[in-house]
């Protein structure tokens, strides 16, 4: 498997040097080098498909390149990758490149997506809604998950499910942090002024408004339009299919209503405290 992994990679090392330099010829090679290599960072089960699937579409509308490869974080056996291979495989991103990731809100990482030549897109969701996401994919969608087991053979309910996502899994091939402490590894990302903070629900409902930030904040960054900013924010949209996404099953924001119980609710709140108001999804804690 080891000699199938790598030649997998070493093909795909062919295929982004022959999508740059196409790239290049169309666009010029003085545009592609100063564009910023651009990077879609996300919670697990965030909306880090939806936000690849946007960023591809920078590819019709600038020198902007889809290298094909697997999360930053990530070996192309899906395997966790350590720190240094991360920051590797961020200093091997080239002016234009496209790359997604699950990236936590420290240093060395920090540094090293924040500076010239860089722009970071960090999506978050309603965490109401990414835990249900989460308990629907590790047991109906993904049965290699790790938490696939604990799900289904030691936990009958939905209302069991969302309890163990909101409060943790301590057990042995089953371990899962408490939604606060998820969420904590991410939140330094608000506080980065060099990155810019994109709702999964306004890419959902209010997406051409959402577009326009990121094509403004792109040009901050050293981007220089090529086309006109309605049919960037066209092909943006043109690019969005999230039915294609192996992840993909139910994409509309408040769906945790549907899900979450009295005594779930209150768990949540007693174990959150205000994680709610700090990320804009509620005034108070007098949520129902």
């Amino acid at each position: 498997m080891k000699v199938y992994f790598r030649t997998k990679r070493m093909l795909k090392l062919l295929r982004w040097r022959g999508r740059r330099a196409a790239a290049a010829l169309r666009w010029g090679a003085g545009e592609q080098r100063s564009t910023p290599a651009v990077l879609g960072n996300a919670m697990p089960k965030s909306g880090s498909h939806l936000i690849i699937q946007v960023l591809h579409g920078l590819t019709r509308i600038g020198p902007f390149v889809d290298p094909g490869f697997p999360p930053l974080n990530r070996a192309e056996d899906n395997s966790r990758q350590p720190e240094r291979e991360v920051l590797a495989n961020i200093a091997n991103m080239r002016p234009g490149d496209i790359a997604y990731g699950y990236i936590h809100a420290r240093e060395p990482f920090i540094s090293a997506l924040t500076g010239p030549g860089r722009a970071t897109v960090f999506v978050y969701r309603d965490p109401r809604d990414m835990i249900v996401s989460h308990v629907f994919y590790a047991t109906q969608i993904h049965p290699g998950h790790g938490m696939h087991r604990y799900y289904t053979q030691n936990l009958s309910s939905m209302e069991a499910r969302i309890e163990a996502a909101i409060r943790g899994v301590a057990e042995p091939g089953s371990e899962l942090s408490a939604v606060h402490s998820r969420y904590q590894a991410y939140l330094g990302w608000l506080e980065q002024p060099a990155v810019l903070c994109l709702r999964f629900e306004d890419l959902i409902l209010n997406r051409e408004a959402a577009f326009e930030r990121l094509l403004d904040y792109l040009e901050q960054r050293g981007y220089r339009p090529r086309v006109g900013r309605q049919q960037a924010i066209q092909a943006l949209n043109q690019a969005v299919a999230p039915k294609k996404s192996g992840t993909y099953r139910k994409a509309q924001p408040g769906n945790w209503r549907e899900y979450f119980s009295e005594a779930n609710k209150l768990s949540f709140k007693q174990q959150t405290g205000d994680l709610l108001i700090r990320l804009g999804y509620e005034t108070d804690s007098n949520w129902q």
